[in-house]
């Protein structure tokens, strides 16, 4: 199991690179660089790689819609190349709202697009000549929405570091999961409970692996949640502060009926919190849909706690299948947290 840090869609990123430098120090192996609509991604990441020497630099996630599998080929190319082999491309589909308010594209065949795109980067990596018929057709031409006609395939022009860069997908319907499971090298579930994952994912799990081809190797996964040690109550009551985060997504992540974080919930067994967390939150209440973020799902999700339940977490997440923990260390020295952590991964 490796020991990974994701980082904020929100903040300053140099402030962020600071600290993952000092916990590179203290035992980090790797790092997740969200996007959603704040900050690019792949700028960090590769300031990131000129700050750091040992840590694993994904992106968590980039989303499949906004780059062509071209730029994305690009991207995880040349990351890869500044940071010396340690690039990791998380992708994802996100969700409507971002896609089509934000970015101003159509939200549409998300499974189909990425497989095509997958393949397209793997391919691409191996410097092989891009041709595709799929939804991303390569070249373009008149008859495909073509100007000019004088697109030609094409492989990309500089050697990348590695013909192999690791693609994490972010998923969380069954037949996402699914595909994950199928081609992807690894799975980034988020909101994961790791004693109700196998009820709500294990069918999806079990049936992309029979399609797995064994070039792959295990399926990897990277999850986690808040990580506090300490014996005291302050202590416990800090997973309050991740309660905001679980409302958002539950409740504000889509509309009525459209909702993946939602779904997973009911899928987790709270359906009744599920509705009420919603409700809460799509009518502007939401310290109230905070509140209704089921405790247990809390202490579940997160690594808070004395050091022996912290340790019992840990335990959880790897019978869960997780090689990725990912965590966000709360107190005074994060540092000294992640030391300690990575002790008990031991």
């Amino acid at each position: 199991m490796k020991l990974f840090h994701p980082l904020m869609y929100a903040g300053n990123p140099r402030e962020a690179a600071d600290q993952v430098v000092a916990l590179e120090r203290a035992g980090l192996d790797g790092v997740w660089v969200a996007e959603a609509y704040g900050f690019d991604a792949p700028t960090l990441m590769g300031y990131l790689a000129a700050r750091t020497e040992r840590v694993e630099i994904g992106s968590g996630i980039l989303n499949i819609y906004s780059r062509t599998p071209a730029a994305l080929l690009q991207t995880a190319a040349g990351l890869d190349n500044v940071s010396q082999g340690r690039a990791i491309l998380g992708l994802g589909a996100s969700g409507p709202q971002v896609i089509e308010g934000f970015h101003g594209v159509p939200y549409d065949k998300p499974l189909a697009r990425t497989r095509e795109i997958v393949d397209l980067i793997r391919r691409g990596l191996r410097r092989e000549t891009l041709t595709n018929d799929g939804l991303y057709p390569l070249p373009l031409t008149r008859e495909q929405g073509g100007v000019t006609g004088l697109g030609k395939p094409l492989k990309i022009l500089t050697r990348p570091e590695r013909d192999r860069v690791p693609i994490f997908l972010a998923t969380l319907t069954p037949k996402s999961v699914a595909q994950t499971a199928e081609i992807a090298d690894g799975w980034l579930p988020h909101l994961f409970h790791p004693e109700r994952a196998g009820q709500v994912w294990g069918a999806a799990l079990a049936d992309g692996a029979t399609r797995r081809s064994p070039d792959l190797g295990p399926l990897q996964i990277g999850a986690g949640g808040m990580l506090a040690i300490g014996e005291g109550p302050e202590t416990a009551q800090l997973l309050d502060l991740v309660r905001p985060l679980f409302a958002l997504y539950v409740g504000g992540m889509g509309a009525r009926g459209k909702n993946f974080y939602n779904d997973v919930a009911k899928a987790f067994g709270y359906e009744k919190e599920a509705a009420e967390i919603q409700d809460l939150y799509l009518d502007g209440k939401h310290r109230d849909a905070a509140a209704a973020v089921p405790q247990d799902w809390l202490e579940a999700a997160n690594l808070v706690g004395p050091p022996s339940y912290v340790a019992e977490r840990v335990a959880a997440f790897r019978e869960a299948g997780v090689t990725h923990l990912s965590v966000s260390p709360v107190g005074e020295d994060p540092a000294a947290l992640v030391t300690q952590v990575k002790e008990m991964m031991t």
